[in-house]
């Protein structure tokens, strides 16, 4: 495999490691978010799964003389001559600089969602229990 399909499939494999799935599940309030959720985790894993399976192995080699044996050396050759200098070109990741920032923006705005949401919830849980306090008198 070349260089760059073996470090996309390790940066595919890196990221599978470092995502908090059960910490995101926990987050989750409703059924449909929890399916949503389930599908997504399901289709990561798949495609990282193929990316280490698939994608990380180098090909076999080529071997020449069988088929030199079998159809002639000169095609063979010539075959041989036109593989040699197909060159994979190597992968540039352009995209994830420039998305970077706003996705790094994106997490903090979770944080300060998710914390006015428990506070939320913490003022209402309290509602909750003085109004049940006063429905006891």
């Amino acid at each position: 495999m070349s260089g760059a399909g073996k470090k996309v499939a390790d940066v595919a494999f890196k990221a599978g490691r470092t995502i908090d799935w059960e910490g995101m599940a926990k987050l989750l309030v409703s059924d449909d978010a929890r399916k949503e959720f389930a599908t997504l985790r399901r289709a990561f894993d798949e495609v990282n799964t193929q990316l280490q399976t698939k994608f990380s192995q180098e090909p076999e080699p080529v071997d020449w003389e069988y088929y030199r044996k079998g159809i002639g050396f000169r095609l063979v050759d010539m075959y041989k001559q036109a593989y040699d200098e197909v060159k994979i070109p190597q992968f540039v990741d352009n995209v994830t600089p420039q998305y970077k920032p706003k996705f790094d923006a994106l997490l903090v705005e979770l944080k300060e969602a998710e914390q006015k949401s428990l506070k939320e919830s913490e003022r209402l849980e309290k509602e909750i229990a003085d109004v049940q306090e006063l429905k006891v008198m």
